[in-house]
């Protein structure tokens, strides 16, 4: 029998790593953890930075996490953030770049920001299932809902990736349908397809608006001045930018 423990960075438990702290507190997971190990990047770990794969990111969550009970894919976004976070502040350091534009002018600028400073939002806790209880303002519909995983989050991708250009790709109604764990008691979940595509926009919005401001993550929004005295709002992201470093750019 394939031995199934070497997966998922489970060699690296006695290599240099940290304990890092989930914004979700393990509320979502099963095991309940509050914190997960993780391994310092090292010199192996460019071959996958450098390597072009397109999801280098699941790739390097993979080495990096030191949990036998843990999978990347079995994550929330907060807490893959807080991973990222960590991997990246003890490789390169705290300091990031960014260029935004200046509100008034239209210009752009440079600003450093500092990423230690960045802070976890809170959410409410959801029932003992990890769900969360809605009853939607238009319809009156009873929902259960769930905080999307990594895994969810690339398996939309990756179908709105199929689509062509000249199509309108379903983001709102994979997410929904994703996000959607039982409608009235029902949880098929071709019920919950066909209930979605026919929701009013109002308790769409509602479903958003109610997981933005829930869900535990990191609070990446940062208030600052520009070059003209006007304040601007610039967001910490995980894309080019976050990554520059390890391309040594």
């Amino acid at each position: 029998m394939e031995d199934k423990s070497k997966e998922y960075g489970q060699m690296g438990f006695d290599l240099p790593h940290d304990v890092v702290p989930l914004p979700s507190g393990g509320v979502f997971y099963k095991s309940k953890k509050k914190s997960v190990k993780v391994g310092y990047l090292t010199a192996a770990d460019e071959n996958i930075l450098l390597g072009g794969a397109k999801d280098f990111t699941l790739q390097l969550l993979r080495n990096k996490i030191y949990e036998h009970d843990i999978r990347p894919e079995e994550l929330t976004e907060g807490d893959i953030e807080a991973i990222l976070l960590f991997l990246r502040n003890t490789s390169f350091g705290p300091e990031m770049e960014l260029t935004p534009t200046d509100p008034k002018t239209g210009l752009k600028f440079n600003v450093t920001i500092n990423l230690e400073r960045i802070s976890i939002r809170d959410g409410i806790k959801p029932s003992e299932d990890g769900f969360f209880d809605l009853t939607l303002p238009k319809s009156g519909d009873k929902l259960k809902i769930k905080i999307l995983t990594y895994g969810d989050v690339l398996d939309i991708t990756k179908i709105i990736d199929q689509y062509p250009e000249n199509r309108v790709a379903p983001r709102v109604t994979l997410r929904l349908s994703k996000e959607i764990v039982e409608v009235n008691g029902n949880s098929d979940k071709s019920n919950i397809a066909k209930y979605v595509e026919s929701m009013p926009i109002a308790d769409s919005k509602y479903i958003r608006k109610f997981i933005s401001e829930n869900e535990p993550k990191l609070d990446l929004k940062r208030e600052i001045i520009a070059p003209s005295g006007e304040k601007t709002t610039v967001y910490t992201g995980f894309g080019v930018e976050f990554f520059r470093p390890f391309f040594g750019l």
